[in-house]
């Protein structure tokens, strides 16, 4: 039996399971509260909820985190500096490098090297005036990093000098963008690698805890993480690229789930709390993004396709015009709140006791949910509300605030007040579909809905249900337009580079409105066919999805074990390591000359373009083969290749080579 441990630690839980690889088999799984002061905790207590007889055989523990994803959203990490060369610091303040690209200018040092686009020639800097004249620039930083222009043509020569120079006086971790990514936008390698540098302390941190909770349970196992395109590399050589994890917790999920659902191709919907993610995985491997944006980064790195929107069981129920609406943005549940403050059930039957009914929100509350940092920052309006709510919850339109309170708008952005309002997790509990908190307060909070409404003329039970079966189809409503979107989005990038645009999502709209009506038209008819499956994971997907995988034409699959799917996703990704070469045309003056192809190191010239291409083979194979080994891919492993063309003509319509691309994909286990 050859058994593994998945270990995830979220922003809100750790979830831990022991797979069976022989039987492919979720064996136990654990979940507990992250604990963020110290993760070791939150880790040994999921772990503690798995057999120690299954523990001590487990030979390999894959883990997965959303902590570099946090890092980068909350602007956190460590002091790391960028030396940035082939540039001047005038032209990054010229493009607004710091809120395109998320570096600040204070941690980057531009030197204005000069170089040729073809790698052929290179200018050497004074390095003993760069480190006399720039001394506090390299010793305030934690951690430096380099990123140079062309280095993808040249063989990163003066990043590699740079690294030598610079460490030689500074015992610093030292990153060079050539280490991480090969394309060629200077500004996204330097700050791929500052990031990179930045992150360095948050991936210690969390390698010290599984360590750590591991160490205290006497569980010797190879340690792995997950990477942001859902292949695995080790707990080693993640310590240096940090910046790989930063959607590790998103790529286990989509990894985790298509496992359990053991499709091929899939669409993969995870609905949560406050939005829902879909990815597509088509065969057998999830659909990659360009390089990753995240909390104002702009990054090489790439990650698993994500579309997210604002929809999940506590998106928003309200009026627009009379009309039920979904908003976009999460609020409280009504039902949850009661549990905590009883206020809340008891205004809410007062409300409907007195029929005061509104097109306003008076069923809805508000609550202090921290102290503002900065108060002087407050207009006179917003400090009044923050006083106000420091004495507990309070009812819109009750005796404490107005029926009309705009100001609350912006303090619940900037997360300081929280509303509670009704949501479809209310509507689950009226249905009986989801039972946590308090049914009743949801049930006040309908029935006042219902007399607000012209399309309602009392709180009569079949208006009620049917009341709550129109909530229910807004959340399919919103499922089904932004499925067949993203469907189309991706079949075809070309045209939606923008997105679809509203003429677009018009005939979308179309097709849901009739989607009961009978098919009569023999004319033309537009179909939306699916032929994977919509794999769901969340608690409210297993009420929604099926009936919009039906008018997709496919079926909707809800896993066993999907609660854990991050976890799971961890235990079963394998090592994945892509590596491309550039072949390019060598023209001049007498025509064609031959055809240079660009390794990582080096640079050959080669006559004939076949020539070229089996040598760009070698190359990329070499590199991926030697990523995968530095990884831990052990025993065989399997390599895949594949080929992108540009072309075109010049004025007497003779083809021109712009160039070949040749991409490696080699792919292994670890050993287990």
């Amino acid at each position: 039996m050859a058994i593994g441990i998945g270990i995830d630690t979220g922003g809100t839980y750790t979830d831990a399971v022991v797979y069976d690889y022989d039987t492919n088999k979720v064996l136990a799984k654990g979940k507990s509260p992250t604990t963020h002061h110290e993760l070791s905790i939150g880790i040994g207590k999921a772990l503690d909820m798995l057999p120690e007889e299954l523990l001590k055989k487990a030979k390999s523990v894959s883990l997965s985190t959303t902590l570099a994803t946090n890092a980068c959203v909350e602007d956190r990490g460590g002091r790391a500096h960028l030396l940035l060369m082939g540039t001047k610091r005038s032209t990054l303040e010229w493009l607004g490098a710091d809120k395109k690209y998320g570096f600040s200018y204070d941690d980057v040092l531009c030197l204005d090297t000069k170089s040729s686009f073809d790698g052929k020639r290179y200018e050497h800097p004074d390095w003993d005036k760069i480190l006399t004249e720039n001394e506090a620039f390299f010793k305030k930083a934690d951690a430096i990093s380099v990123a140079e222009l062309n280095a993808p043509r040249n063989g990163a020569v003066m990043e590699k000098l740079a690294e030598e120079k610079i460490t030689e006086i500074y015992k610093k971790p030292f990153i060079a963008a050539s280490e991480l990514v090969s394309d060629l936008d200077l500004m996204e390698r330097g700050a791929t690698a500052l990031l990179n540098a930045r992150l360095l302390p948050v991936i210690d941190r969390f390698r010290e805890a599984v360590k750590d909770a591991l160490e205290k349970r006497g569980l010797d196992a190879k340690r792995m993480i997950v990477r942001s395109d859902g292949s695995l590399m080790t707990d080693e050589h993640a310590s240096s690229r940090p910046v790989e994890t930063i959607l590790s917790g998103p790529a286990a999920s989509v990894i985790g789930t298509r496992a359990l659902a053991q499709a091929d191709d899939c669409l993969i919907i995870d609905m949560g709390g406050t939005t829902t993610d879909i990815s597509i995985v088509k065969n057998n491997f999830p659909y990659m993004s360009g390089g990753i944006s995240i909390g104002g980064w702009r990054t090489q790195i790439k990650g698993v396709f994500i579309d997210t929107f604002g929809l999940g069981g506590d998106t928003r129920v309200y009026l627009k015009e009379g009309q039920l609406t979904l908003d976009s943005r999460r609020v409280e549940p009504l039902c949850a709140a009661a549990a905590k403050w009883p206020k809340v059930k008891e205004e809410l039957k007062k409300l409907y006791s007195q029929a005061r009914f509104h097109t306003q929100p008076l069923h809805e509350f508000l609550y202090l949910l921290r102290e503002p940092k900065e108060t002087d920052e407050l207009s006179e309006a917003q400090t009044r509300l923050v006083e106000k709510l420091r004495g507990g919850i309070e009812m819109i339109g009750g005796e404490t605030l107005g029926i009309y309170v705009p100001e609350s708008d912006a303090l619940e952005k900037m997360g300081i007040v929280m509303r509670c309002g009704l949501t479809p997790t209310d509507i689950m509990h009226i249905k009986g579909d989801h039972v946590s908190f308090d049914t009743q307060a949801s049930l006040y909070a309908a029935k006042f809905f219902i007399g607000s409404m012209d399309a309602y003329k009392n709180d009569e039970e079949d208006h009620l249900s049917d009341f709550c079966d129109e909530v229910y189809e807004l959340v399919k409503h919103r499922l089904f337009v932004n499925i067949a979107r993203i469907f189309l989005e991706t079949k075809y990038p070309d045209i939606f580079k923008k997105g679809a645009d509203a003429s677009t999502l018009a005939i979308i709209e179309k097709k849901w409105e009739s989607r009961n009506e009978k098919k009569d038209d023999k004319f033309f008819e537009l179909d939306f066919n699916v032929s994977a499956p919509l794999i769901g994971t969340g608690a409210p997907t297993h009420i929604f999805l099926p009936d919009v995988a039906k008018y997709l034409g496919t079926k909707a699959i809800i896993p066993k074990h999907s609660e854990v799917a991050n976890a799971v996703g961890a235990a079963v990704a394998n090592i994945v390591c892509t590596s491309q070469v550039m072949i390019r045309a060598d023209y001049h003056t007498g025509g064609l000359g031959g055809y240079i192809v660009y390794a990582r190191d080096s640079h050959e010239k080669y006559p004939d373009k076949a020539d070229a291409i089996e040598a760009a083979k070698a190359a990329a194979l070499k590199e991926a083969t030697q990523e995968a080994r530095l990884r831990g891919a052990k025993g065989e492993l399997k390599a895949e290749f594949s080929f992108s063309s540009r072309g075109s003509r010049d004025k007497e319509g003779s083809a021109i080579d712009l160039g070949t691309t040749v991409i490696a994909r080699v792919s292994g286990r670890m050993e287990v």
